[in-house]
């Protein structure tokens, strides 16, 4: 009978050691993530972070995009979010400087190692950056400094310089480590299996809050599961969700003879955009809050009110901050899918394959069809995203119990990288295994 090539994941001796290597690094990466920054203070770092509205919603996103390093401001605080952004940045150029994106249309593949080699130099600015800002930010939303004495003047200037450069090299070492696990472990998944890492490693203490409420825990906790399958299953969904557009091949020519066209098809995402979105809608979102915070105890009245007035509208709790939540998401997964799709130019690379979508014209008039299609098909995938953003709103308003409100085993974000992964991780095995022939095996007992 015929078994699945998965028994056979340990005997391929190829396999397993990618496999022992992924998980030797990441067990490295976790170890690195508890050594803390020279002169923190966890005490603030621990009340800043139980605290709610906007600080608490950043903080949270800072530590899910870190992998959960920001709790212990560790030398791995900022995770790999510098190197994320930097690649959104070069992403959002690359369609508004004609000569980037010239460079990448002549030779794409040069112009994706052009950008991998950007992309890790614009890193290291944006992580010094980032750890002066993350440093400030800390410290202006709690009640202390989190580390004290930060500052670039006098006695304090060595001491803040080898704090930027530890954390910015604490992101390269987490950059790094990714490499490593995409080379020599699991292919094309080492900063995923990072980010994964650090939110998986969260569930623990999560399910001790939710297990913290001794009258309706279990109550709780039963909730939450269905919950947190059923928006597994609906993600699971959504991204396996393809429309498939018929393209006609040119045939080869045999001799002398030429083969007929091919069918094919181009098969197009429901959600190209996965969770950019959130995180460029969640940062806008908080920012006025965060900026509203220096202003909230100005002398001027009218100043301190608007300011008080922008926390309460933006702090992260309120109807109003889920609902434009919910609307910046659904606008921003139709801008990110437009800017990858322009990227990929499918109209003029199918030209100049020769190859058609029957009853439309090729190159632009064709590119114009499959824009028109995408942006269809990305309403639904757009308006589950929303959803997914807001659920622990929609779950506080079927499931109120004060504190442990929205309470989730993993945040919903969070949810949609780990459900990635997994998914990505298990293909990218299927396909090893299939090629050291562990498809199926015929086993006669």
């Amino acid at each position: 009978m015929k078994r699945s090539g998965w028994r056979y994941l340990w005997a391929a001796q190829d396999i397993r050691r990618k496999l022992l290597i992924t998980l030797g690094l990441l067990v490295l990466y976790r170890f690195a993530a508890h050594v803390p920054v020279p002169g923190v203070d966890r005490e603030a770092l621990s009340q800043l972070l139980s605290g709610g509205g906007a600080a608490g919603t950043l903080l949270g996103l800072l530590d899910l995009l870190s992998g959960g390093t920001v709790s212990n401001f560790s030398v791995l605080a900022m995770g790999v979010y510098p190197y994320i952004t930097a690649q959104i940045i070069l992403q959002l150029l690359v369609p508004i400087i004609p000569a980037l994106q010239k460079r990448m249309e002549d030779d794409p593949r040069e112009g994706q190692k052009w950008m991998e080699k950007w992309t890790y130099i614009l890193s290291i600015p944006m992580a010094a950056l980032q750890a002066i800002g993350q440093i400030n930010i800390f410290s202006s939303l709690g009640s202390v400094q989190i580390i004290k004495n930060f500052g670039f003047s006098g006695a304090s200037l060595l001491p803040s310089l080898t704090i930027i450069i530890v954390m910015t090299a604490g992101t390269m070492f987490a950059i790094w480590l990714g490499e490593l696990i995409s080379e020599y472990g699991i292919r094309n998944q080492g900063l995923s299996l990072i980010i994964f890492a650090g939110i998986v490693a969260r569930i623990p203490s999560n399910f001790a809050r939710l297990m913290s409420d001794q009258q309706n825990r279990w109550f709780i906790l039963a909730f939450m599961l269905v919950i947190t399958l059923l928006t597994i299953v609906a993600i699971v969904f959504i991204q396996q969700g393809r429309r498939n557009i018929p393209v006609m091949y040119p045939g080869r020519r045999i001799g002398n003879r030429m083969s007929m066209p091919v069918k094919g098809t181009l098969p197009l995402m429901v959600n190209m955009a996965g969770m950019i979105p959130l995180i460029f809608a969640q940062s806008i979102l908080t920012f006025p809050s965060i900026l509203a915070s220096f202003f909230v105890n100005s002398q001027t009245e009218w100043v301190k009110n608007l300011a008080i007035s922008a926390q309460a509208a933006f702090g992260g709790q309120g109807n109003f901050y889920w609902l434009s939540y919910f609307v910046m998401v659904v606008l921003f997964t139709f801008f990110y899918t437009d800017v990858l799709f322009a990227q990929q130019n499918y109209g003029e690379n199918l030209k100049r394959s020769g190859a058609r979508i029957p009853g439309v014209s090729p190159g632009a008039p064709t590119q114009r069809y499959l824009t028109k299609v995408l942006r269809r098909i990305t309403l639904p995938g757009a308006v589950f995203l929303g959803i997914v953003a807001i659920l622990p709103w929609i779950v506080g308003l079927i499931l109120p119990l004060g504190g442990n409100t929205g309470l989730l085993l993993v945040s919903s974000a969070g949810l949609l990288i780990v459900v990635g992964v997994v998914r990505d991780v298990f293909f990218t095995i299927e396909a090893e295994l299939k090629l050291h022939g562990y498809d199926e095996k015929l086993l006669v007992r």
